[in-house]
């Protein structure tokens, strides 16, 4: 499929901008940015693998803010077009390794750096995050009742578990989470009955939790993709589980946060979407 056109407004002057008589846009320094971030979604404190943080350093202050479930050269073009000169996304370009600045991955860091886009990853903290969360937000979005954290990764629980206000059938609550996510969701009946009410939610690869759902006595467990090796659990630990897509289960953390970073400083912010059907 041939991808749209994208126009790249490219910045060479890494100074502080300076704007038209009469343009009332906020410019917040990076560093003082990325100090908010690190501590409200309490970086430090999750053992990942993906590299939280700021991870691409531009320019030093901020007046615009994209938001991207993954960090590809598309999304970092489109945030260059957006005016943006801070991208927030959960997927980030560097995940506890040693990476050669070769090829792609050269590429997006190239373009990024050369538009003094500023890149901040938030992986794990952004999961498990009470308020601004992928699972908090989807719990509150599914009205869930009696929630807590459950499903430890890094150290964390980064799911939420809870109840339905009333019993639905399987086939309605995959359709209900059909249009809050806008994927078409997999249902894998597993034995655990026809009615979902109690419930855990893991966004992305949570298909590794079925049998710690299973333990806590639920009936259904909502996550994004399916691994082959667990398919088997679900039958036979008598568990439903709907499979609702990696990407579209997280893109509710990157715009909740910032949302919530435009609250706090003013920013204006766009969401970048760029589905992968995965």
């Amino acid at each position: 499929m041939r991808r749209p056109r994208i126009t790249i407004s490219r910045m060479t002057d890494f100074s502080d901008p300076v704007y038209p008589s009469g343009d009332q846009r906020r410019a917040v320094p990076l560093a003082e940015l990325t100090a908010w971030l690190d501590e409200y979604l309490k970086i430090a404190d999750f053992k990942d693998w993906s590299n939280n943080g700021l991870q691409v350093e531009g320019n030093s202050v901020v007046t615009r803010v994209a938001a991207s479930v993954d960090t590809s050269l598309r999304s970092i073009e489109e945030a260059i077009a957006s005016g943006a000169n801070l991208m927030l996304v959960h997927h980030g370009l560097f995940w506890n390794k040693p990476l050669m600045v070769t090829g792609p991955h050269r590429r997006r860091i190239q373009t990024a750096l050369d538009a003094g886009l500023s890149i901040y990853a938030a992986h794990l903290p952004l999961d498990a995050h009470p308020e601004v969360g992928n699972n908090a937000m989807m719990a509150a979005a599914l009205s869930l009742q009696n929630t807590s954290p459950a499903f430890g990764s890094g150290g964390h629980p980064i799911g939420q578990v809870g109840e339905l206000p009333y019993e639905l059938t399987l086939q309605d609550f995959a359709e209900r989470v059909q249009k809050l996510t806008g994927e078409i969701c997999l249902v894998h009946g597993g034995g655990g009955g026809t009615g979902v009410r109690k419930l855990g939610i893991v966004s992305g690869s949570g298909a590794g939790f079925i049998e710690e759902a299973a333990a806590l006595g639920l009936d259904t467990l909502l996550t994004g993709e399916p691994e082959h090796k667990h398919f088997h659990d679900a039958f036979e630990l008598g568990l439903n589980v709907v499979y609702a897509g990696h990407y579209e289960t997280e893109v509710f953390g990157v715009r909740a946060l910032a949302a919530r970073m435009e609250e706090q400083f003013g920013l204006p912010w766009q969401f970048l979407h760029l589905p992968t059907g995965l």
